[in-house]
């Protein structure tokens, strides 16, 4: 399990992953940050955090989505400070033995993950 909170870019991320013989299926699963926030047209979405404890907090829920569904691996990049519109805001991989744990963990972690861990949205820039 690989998990990173970043302040640089991570479009196109590329978690550098050996083969892994059990997995039949990958997920990735990429946020974007859209050109709209409460209906108001913006440029950028700021996102603050809890440092320390945020990384933590992933990683104990990454590792709560192994146990509880089963699968193979998850890996989670997550970007804070100021993110452009149409640019990734986090990226999470799920490598399981078939697609439907895989697709139950992603759903399960992305909610668990906007319900717990101290990363919040505290602004936005407008046009």
């Amino acid at each position: 399990m690989e998990v990173a909170i970043t302040r640089g870019r991570i479009d196109g991320w590329r978690f550098e992953l050996p083969p892994v013989s059990e997995a039949g299926a990958e997920l990735l699963f990429t946020g974007l940050v859209r050109e709209s926030e409460g209906g108001r047209k913006i440029r950028a979405l700021v996102y603050e955090h809890y440092e320390g404890m945020a990384q933590k907090e992933i990683e104990k829920l990454g590792l709560g989505a192994v146990e509880r569904f089963g699968i193979v691996d998850l890996h989670c990049v997550h970007r804070v400070g100021t993110v452009p519109v149409g640019e990734a805001a986090i990226v999470v991989l799920v490598r399981s033995k078939h697609r439907e744990e895989g697709l139950r963990a992603m759903g399960w972690f992305m909610d668990e993950l906007k319900r717990v861990v101290p990363i919040w949205k505290t602004g936005s820039v407008e046009n």
